[in-house]
């Protein structure tokens, strides 16, 4: 094993009422020992009642930024197309600093129609959608450079997706960590595209961590022989039961020599 196993919890900000129950979950997890807390960037449930309660991504960011003290958080995944990507630069380095360097910027391509179609934007196709990904990787990237003050440190990128010639292009050229959607038997032939876009632009493939949904405990050692070190479980409201992300918690301790923070 090359990297630490850090195990993530995704609050979603669905079904709960009050918000409440979300700053209660986020302190139970930190508590608990996740490494990172994300939520996600829409605007409605994705399961359970379509019209039911739900809180937007990047208010919630700087609140949680304030509310914790030791994870990491972001977004699993902000929306590509629903901010200017240099708003989202600024954004990302507020609550960067709000948190003093905890946070993980998540962005990804979007798919969701409604978020799209309800709140104005153009939903397009999805090599639309990708276009914009890039353009927009381009901007952020760029005004990151430009602000004043800086991000306390280089603000680690999340690229989520799996498309072989367009979204793991993005990944090598920018990402931290990428997330995949991938199964045990597609991974390992999408961790070689990575590994040939890499080359042709340069990265180190090595340093890009793999980050996986937590597929639990008897199918997780796989993905990590795999290359994932990153395994997140999501917990939606309103009871946000984490007793599944706590399992995972004692999985984790039993396979890392020590515990880790940050970036392995």
């Amino acid at each position: 094993m090359t990297r630490a196993v850090r195990i993530g919890v995704q609050i979603q900000p669905q079904h709960a009422p009050d918000y409440g129950l979300i700053r209660d979950a986020v302190l139970r997890a930190e508590d608990a020992g996740v490494d990172i807390v994300f939520n996600w960037d829409h605007f409605y449930p994705l399961s359970g009642d379509p019209e039911g309660a739900h809180f937007e991504c990047w208010t919630m960011l700087g609140a949680w930024a304030e509310q914790t003290e030791r994870v990491e958080l972001g977004a699993l995944v902000t929306g590509g197309g629903y901010r200017n990507p240099d708003l989202l630069a600024d954004m990302a380095r507020t609550v960067d600093h709000i948190s003093n360097g905890r946070l993980i910027l998540g962005i990804g391509a979007g798919w969701f129609e409604k978020d799209y179609d309800e709140y104005g934007y153009e939903f397009g196709t999805a090599g639309t959608r990708l276009a914009l990904l890039k353009e927009n990787m381009a901007r952020i990237s760029a005004r990151l450079k430009k602000l004043n003050p800086q991000p306390t440190r280089e603000i680690p990128i999340l690229i989520g997706g799996g498309g072989e010639k367009k979204t793991l292009r993005l990944v090598a050229e920018y990402a931290d960590v990428w997330h995949s959607f991938a199964d045990l038997d597609s991974l390992a032939h999408k961790n070689k595209v990575l590994a040939d876009h890499c080359a042709a632009v340069g990265t180190d493939q090595s340093q890009i961590e793999r980050s996986v949904q937590w597929p639990g405990a008897e199918e997780a050692q796989a993905f990590v022989d795999a290359g994932v070190s990153l395994f997140t479980i999501g917990v939606s409201g309103p009871k946000y039961d984490l007793s599944e992300v706590e399992l995972a918690i004692r999985w984790r301790d039993e396979v890392n020599p020590e515990q880790v923070s940050g970036l392995a």
